[in-house]
């Protein structure tokens, strides 16, 4: 998926806005920021550590700027502005950026719509050209196909992740009862389906028109450039482009309410009850919302916080909570989210978040408290300015939303000047006691799980037999614009300057006597350090009938050790402004921590607690337990996560384990002791089958004189890894069907049995597919999406490891068009075999080549390419030697290859949804009947 949802930028946005301790607040990005004469301010970032450049394009335009009866435009815009513009031809913007090396993307939230690109710094004036091409040009391409195109692919992304997904309707419901109806934050950054649907083409040109000037945006260029030839090329690309009228900044619209609002509704999809409770609060930089952003964290964010220790220790309501501050442009809001068990009563859930204010109220907090939330913050800060495309996202959006990109220094300042009293006083004037709204979704028939007081809510749901409906009120005819002269021929794309050469960072290795191995890189331009200790084995090491054992090892494991409770080992890596975290894949168990250089070696003496110290804790077993089963209980409400698990079963048999899930079934899971797990540390957790990886601000001899002490405390033990038997390839293709009733969408499942990782031919076929679907200039996606508008992304991919993986082609489509997909996907993939166009196939090694100049910018893309050597053994210029195998790539090879492992009449077909309408019309594709499944793979 190309275009970011509207929430992953609200998230950016906020986590942006986080600073760093005292000693951090004089650091600052440097810039230089200046206003060409028709409004458009530009900064520029000099930054030399990659041949590389980030480019963002901030317009301060979001729903905000809507008016009811006309939403998500601004959304929609952000699709229509990667179509084609006056002198960039259609699907080109992805396909040029690609073709450099690059990446792109875009996203919308309530208060602005942002564009970026990070391409080899020999790319940069194409992208200026581009983005310029866009912001002065587009209006005359803008027609009348190309946008109803780009509103079926909106209304297939609403589909995707509002309607076919669990509680994907809960942000509309309490933004209609928070906010007044024409408050700009009572409809959805997506917008109303009717809109949609009823939105004529001569609105959206005037809603470019009024929002989308040089005079409504800012550009951040960040990276390794010449500054005065980046200042021409500025003028040059945008200088002439005419300024619009004037844009009003908006006041602030806090809002309050009298009374306090309770709707339910009940959820097609939802497996379990969810209560959000919500306050409205002030805007983003006000004093109290700095301090409400505190009151979040020291109120539910750790194992001693009220919100916690009420609902998940003692009453047991729910496996997790949640609350946060939620900061914007124009107005805040406060909320609480608990999902809680299947079935608890939303009304106990209610009350139990009173008593937890109530405990809030009595017990408050220390300043020891307080002092860990801010260590906290000087890690995220540094994390956030790693890279140049993060750094261009804050200097965009604190120029933006404050007028100067150096808010930074007076952001954190703010943040980190928050005191004790400033949250109470914020606590008392916003929560304690306060009104509220309160939404109950429970699953269908569940009506007795709501809160007390709940009144039905209205939710429009679009039915299955609209999904081609288009208004007659929208009309059909084109709005003629004629094209823009310009001052110089644009239709001349700029050349490419000579490619950066690949320097790849200098990677140690060594090796302790009980086998264990150490690969590193040191990188010194940010004082941080981030490693991970990888053990082999993970599911592959479970036992086939007993599966989530070694799930459930990697979550007790940080409940604490020996000598610390839970909320005690919590605490002292929070105290170090640290993350380490613990998690279980198919192949490995893994340890992950991320921290400031300075702390690496208190962070690493955890670690080394927290792995040969286990706590066994035998309270907070039993309570994972009961969360794991929870956890796999809402997946069978989720298509996707349905589709992939029984892709999984399908794919290697029921004598394989990687057909079960990792997490295991509830039967697995309720019959796991922890005598178990304890027995599974003891056989498997062992030195030799285990490897550290670590990046950052330290030298090999540093890190290598730390991991010693692992030559005395872990002895080497021998371990077999179980081999288990791969089903036969079978001899024709198989269609099945699991029913998901009334669902909007259809999930798509196509694919094979295929390679390792380290097989010979594993990253050749990686190279023949990229064209097909490896991207989203993929043929897949260029038809299923951007030609049809049936989907928001359709992809095909190869995946393995040290075990067999599969190919895999997948999508989520609007219903009506579940039957003409599939066939679409088989037409592909066997025109494929044919071979593609020479100048697909040169487009394919200049996107794989270019794009390794800023393939190991940040150190977890470093760490990344550290775990691929230790896991696969490869040599440390394996980058390089996949170059040569992508510049000799002929066509004789990706036709061998396509026709090797890339089989539709052989392949197994999934589909999940509405058996009631898509089942039938499936028989038509030849594969014979399809056989319906339930939710977790079984036959019906």
């Amino acid at each position: 998926m190309k275009h970011q949802s509207s929430l992953f930028f609200a998230i950016l946005i906020s986590v942006l806005f986080i600073g760093c301790d005292k000693q951090s607040t004089e650091l600052k990005i440097e810039n230089e920021k200046y206003t060409l004469e028709n409004g458009l301010q530009v900064i520029l970032h000099k930054d030399k550590s990659d041949p590389i450049v980030a480019v963002a394009v901030l317009y301060h335009v979001g729903s905000n700027r809507e008016v009811k009866g006309r939403t998500g435009f601004a959304h929609l815009f952000e699709h229509i502005m990667f179509q084609e513009s006056q002198h960039i031809p259609q699907d080109q913007f992805f396909k040029k950026i690609q073709n450099a090396g690059g990446t792109l993307n875009g996203g919308t939230w309530n208060d602005g719509t942002i564009y970026f690109q990070v391409v080899p710094n020999n790319s940069l004036e194409m992208v200026l050209w581009m983005e310029s091409d866009r912001m002065g040009f587009l209006l005359s391409t803008v027609t009348q196909e190309a946008f109803m195109n780009q509103q079926s692919v909106v209304q297939n992304e609403k589909r995707q992740r509002v309607d076919n997904e669990p509680y994907g309707h809960t942000s509309y419901v309490i933004n209609k009862l928070l906010y007044p109806e024409e408050h700009p934050y009572n409809w959805q950054t997506i917008g109303e389906m009717e809109d949609l649907r009823n939105a004529t083409l001569a609105d959206v040109h005037e809603f470019f028109k009024k929002w989308y000037g040089p005079n409504n945006a800012t550009i951040v260029i960040a990276g390794d450039f010449n500054k005065e030839q980046t200042k021409n090329l500025v003028e040059k690309y945008f200088g002439e482009i005419q300024k619009r009228e004037e844009v009003k900044p908006l006041d602030p619209m806090p809002v309050q309410i009298d009374n306090t609002k309770k709707a339910y509704h009940e959820d097609n999809f939802a497996k379990s009850p969810e209560l959000n409770i919500v306050f409205p609060t002030p805007q983003q930089f006000t004093k109290d919302d700095y301090a409400l952003k505190f009151f979040g964290e020291l109120f539910a964010q750790s194992k001693k916080s009220p919100l916690y220790k009420v609902l998940v220790e003692e009453q047991k309501l729910a496996p997790s909570v949640n609350a946060y501050q939620n900061s914007q442009e124009l107005a805040g809001e406060f909320t609480i989210t608990i999902r809680a068990f299947p079935d608890k009563s939303l009304d106990d859930v209610e009350k139990a978040v009173m008593e937890s204010f109530e405990r809030f109220d009595k017990e408050s907090f220390t300043e020891k408290d307080l002092k860990r939330v801010k260590a906290k913050i000087e890690t995220q800060f540094y994390n956030q300015i790693s890279s140049v495309l993060g750094k261009s996202f804050q200097l965009a959006s604190y120029n933006t939303f404050t007028g100067t990109p150096d808010f930074i220094t007076t952001d954190l300042q703010n943040l980190l000047g928050v005191t004790k009293e400033d949250i109470m006083n914020a606590y008392e004037k916003y929560i304690k006691g306060n009104p509220y709204v309160a939404t109950s979704f429970v699953p269908k028939g569940s009506v007795n799980l709501i809160a007390a007081n709940s009144e039905k809510y209205p939710v429009v749901e679009e039915k299955l037999e609209e999904q081609s409906k288009v208004s007659s009120s929208a009309g059909t005819e084109e709005v003629k614009v004629d094209r823009i002269e310009t001052a110089f021929d644009r239709s001349i794309e700029p050349p490419a300057g000579p490619d950066p050469l690949l320097n790849l960072p200098a990677v140690w290795k060594d090796e302790l006597s009980n086998g264990l191995r150490i690969y590193g890189i040191e990188q010194n331009e940010l004082p941080l350090i981030n490693f991970s200790i990888t053990m082999k084995g993970g599911l592959l090491l479970d036992e086939i009938n007993k599966v989530g054992i070694a799930n459930l090892m990697s979550d007790i494991m940080m409940e604490g050790t020996k000598n610390k409770t839970p909320i005690e080992l919590e605490e002292a890596i929070d105290d170090l402004g640290a993350s380490i975290r613990m998690y279980t894949t198919k192949e490995s168990i893994v340890i992950d921590a991320n921290c400031l250089s300075s702390k690496f070696y208190e962070i690493y003496s955890l670690v080394e607690e927290i792995l040969f110290e286990p706590r066994w804790d035998e309270k907070e077993f039993e309570r994972i337990k009961r969360e794991t089963i929870e956890r796999i209980n809402r997946s069978k409400a989720d298509p996707s996560a349905v589709a992939s698990a029984v892709f999984d079963r399908l794919i290697y048999g029921d004598q394989n384990i990687f057909s079960r899930s990792l997490s295991g079934t509830e039967e697995t899971v309720n019959s796991i002791t922890i005598d178990d797990l304890k027995k599974f540390y003891t056989s498997y957790f062992v030195p030799n089958l285990t490897a550290i990886t670590i990046v950052g601000d330290i030298s090999n001899d540093k890190a290598v004189s730390t991991f010693q002490s692992l030559e005395l405390k872990w002895k080497k033990k021998e371990v077999d890894l179980k081999n288990y038997p791969l089903p036969q390839e079978p001899e024709k293709a198989q269609i099945y069907f699991v029913d998901f009733p009334d669902a909007k969408q259809s999930v798509l499942r196509i694919g094979n049995l295929s390679m390792k990782y380290n097989d010979p031919d594993f990253y050749p076929a990686t190279v023949m597919n990229y064209k097909l679907g490896g991207s989203f200039t993929g043929n897949v996606n260029l038809i299923l999406r951007e030609e049809k508008g049936y989907t928001y992304g359709a992809r095909t991919s190869f995946n393995g490891s040290l075990y067999p993986g599969y190919f895999a082609a997948t999508s989520s489509v609007s219903s009506s068009a579940t039957l003409e997909s599939v066939q679409i996907f088989i037409d592909e993939m066997k025109e494929y075999h044919e071979g593609i166009p020479d100048s697909d196939l040169e487009f394919t090694k200049n996107s794989l080549v270019r794009s390794n100049a800023r393939a190991f910018e940040t150190l977890g893309a470093l760490r990344g390419m550290l775990n691929s050597i230790a896991t696969y053994n490869l040599s440390f210029d394996y980058v390089k030697q996949r170059e040569d195998i992508v510049r000799n790539f002929t066509q004789d090879e990706l036709k061998a290859l396509a026709k090797k492992y890339i089989q539709p009449e052989r392949m197994t077909y999934l589909i999940i949804g509405d058996a009631k309408t898509q089942l039938e019309p499936l028989k038509q594709l030849g594969l014979g009947k399809p056989i319906l499944l339930d939710r977790d793979g079984n036959l019906l």
